[in-house]
């Protein structure tokens, strides 16, 4: 179950920061993921003590190698082989509210334009 070291993303599908291990992968691929402060390829092994920032959703999860395992196991062993230092996230008051139109609504009309800049006025 255990040894000296694990391919990362084996190893973040195994603690279920990923869903998938294609996802993982994906995720190395992309930049997302990265070992003690360097971008991380897929293969690239972890080791206890490593530092594995990984980008989800937008945010920074910071987790630290407490035991490598490759095979996805129960919740109780993951607290036992990951450290998770992701700080809190921020408050909703002092995240952006985002106003998001429905895809394909098209241009919006005159009211709504004076709405949009009514809104963004009031957040600067």
């Amino acid at each position: 179950m255990t040894d000296a070291s694990a391919r990362v993303d084996a190893w973040l599908w195994a603690v279920r920061i990923y869903k998938t291990r294609s996802l993982a992968t994906a995720a190395c691929r992309a930049g997302h993921v990265r070992v003690n402060g360097e971008r991380a390829k897929a293969a690239q092994p972890v080791r206890p003590g490593d530092e594995v920032r990984v980008r989800i959703s937008g945010f920074d999860r910071h987790l630290v190698v407490k035991q490598t395992i490759t095979k996805r196991v129960g919740a109780a062993v993951v607290e036992a082989s990951v450290d998770d230092r992701t700080p809190p996230p921020p408050p909703r008051e002092l995240t952006a509210f985002v106003p998001v139109r429905d895809r394909g609504a098209g241009r919006p009309t005159k009211r709504e334009r004076r709405d949009i800049d009514r809104l963004r006025d009031r957040q600067s």
